[in-house]
């Protein structure tokens, strides 16, 4: 039986408006209500959710190892940048801001342009290219080194991501936006060299704002979920658990791994691209293997395979450092998450005593850790990357599988089981009518 037509296009709408309408929440109402400097680490961890579901594809599903993310999101970053740089130039003489209400990071109260300017359209089709661009790469990466597992696929990722950091720093410099007339005498095959070298791409006109963020979001979370329910992702799943038997039911191995290494790649670029336009720069010598490892790491604490987990190991792993800075009080935070595990107990009516327990110990050592390096005047914010370490450290001990392994926050609640009995129940209805 088919789906009717209203439903089917229900079904294919709705995620885009939800995205939008997310985005709207978070630029227009979220971002200011909490602040500049809130509404910076929203934009960055809105960033690093999509780096981390993204590579969830390829490390997560498929189970292999790949080391060098940041080069396609420094490929689609460069290549956003150049588009929007340079095509402002030719387009309209100057690489200054020609965005609307939507791409506008400044005072929005005395803003008078557009809700969507012509710099926008530039803006989006800047990250689709540098989408596209990251997406043959990971192609041409793909392709022959796929046939690789383990240790050796890592060495060739992480290769990739070298070589792509050393070639954008040896690039000639940009044309500087008091030169922008010189720009149109500029045959149009040199402009994409032109990247700034290792002084990187620098004053490039500011696009991206949280309502751009939080639109990527929402689409990369609903098209990696959909990919995993499909049966592509059924089969990324079986390559992960066992490549023979995959193999030997007739799952082209290397088809898929490609193909996961390439959406993959796609998503990390149109990243790179929000990336280099939020701060108005980008350079090659910040995406470099460190960037890959952050990314690697967001993964790995959230699950390998977990979506729900990789996204909420990229909003702990941006915010955390932040707070280090200056310490809050610990036990509100513990209290907290003490609560929200009790509720998933009772819900799954599975009681774990020692994991609560384990809890409460771990938040009553850290506040009386930071209570006694304030009462002995001790600057926490000077340790801040060595106690973040020790946490990063605490939790793989405590929880060495991730926060949801290979499941889904759902998984954990029950709600999919429940949604399973209920279309069981169904069936059986119309099969007894």
């Amino acid at each position: 039986m088919k789906p009717s037509l209203g439903a089917s296009a229900l079904q294919a709408v709705w995620p885009l408006a939800a995205s939008i309408l997310i985005g709207l929440i978070m630029f227009k109402l979220i971002g200011p209500w909490s602040g500049g400097f809130a509404s910076k680490v929203m934009l960055v961890a809105g960033i690093n959710i999509v780096l981390a579901v993204s590579l969830t594809i390829v490390n997560g599903f498929t189970g292999q190892f790949s080391m060098g993310h940041a080069g396609f999101m420094a490929v689609g970053g460069y290549a956003a940048a150049m588009i929007v740089y340079y095509g402002s130039m030719r387009l309209w003489g100057s690489a200054d801001f020609a965005g609307g209400v939507l791409s506008n990071a400044g005072d929005q109260v005395s803003f008078t342009g557009p809700f969507i300017g012509k710099g926008d359209w530039l803006f989006i089709v800047a990250c689709l290219v540098g989408g596209v661009f990251a997406a043959i790469a990971g192609y041409i990466v793909g392709l022959p080194s796929l046939r690789l597992r383990g240790d050796y696929l890592a060495i060739v990722t992480l290769g990739f991501g070298e070589i792509v950091r050393v070639l954008l720093q040896g690039t000639p410099d940009q044309i500087q936006p008091w030169k922008a007339a010189t720009a149109k005498d500029v045959p149009l095959y040199k402009l994409p060299l032109m990247l700034g070298g290792p002084k990187g791409f620098n004053l490039l006109p500011i696009y991206t704002t949280l309502f751009w963020v939080y639109l990527a979001v929402g689409l990369t979370l609903i098209l990696v979920y959909r990919l995993k329910a499909s049966s592509s992702g059924r089969a990324f799943l079986s390559i992960r658990e066992d490549e023979v038997a995959a193999q030997a039911m007739g799952v082209d191995i290397t088809r898929y791994k490609v193909r996961a290494f390439v959406l993959s790649s796609f998503i990390a670029g149109v990243a790179g691209a929000l990336y280099g336009l939020d701060i108005g720069a980008i350079s090659a010598t910040e995406l470099g293997f460190q960037k890959s490892f952050d990314i690697i790491i967001m993964v790995v604490l959230g699950g390998m395979g977990s979506i729900s987990g990789a996204t909420l190991a990229a909003i702990i792993l941006t915010i955390l450092p932040e707070l280090l800075r200056d310490p809050p009080p610990v036990w509100p935070a513990g209290a907290f998450v003490l609560l929200v595990m009790v509720i998933v107990q009772a819900v799954r009516k599975r009681w774990n005593i020692k994991s609560l327990v384990v809890m409460a110990i771990v938040t009553a050592v850290l506040e009386a850790a930071r209570q006694y390096c304030v009462s002995k005047g001790i600057n926490i914010a000077e340790y801040r990357l060595v106690i973040y370490a020790l946490m990063l450290i605490l939790m793989m001990i405590l929880r060495p599988e991730g926060l949801f392994g290979v499941n889904e926050i759902w998984d954990y609640l029950g709600l999919r089981s429940k949604k399973l009995a209920k279309r069981v129940r169904r069936s059986q209805k119309g099969a007894a009518a």
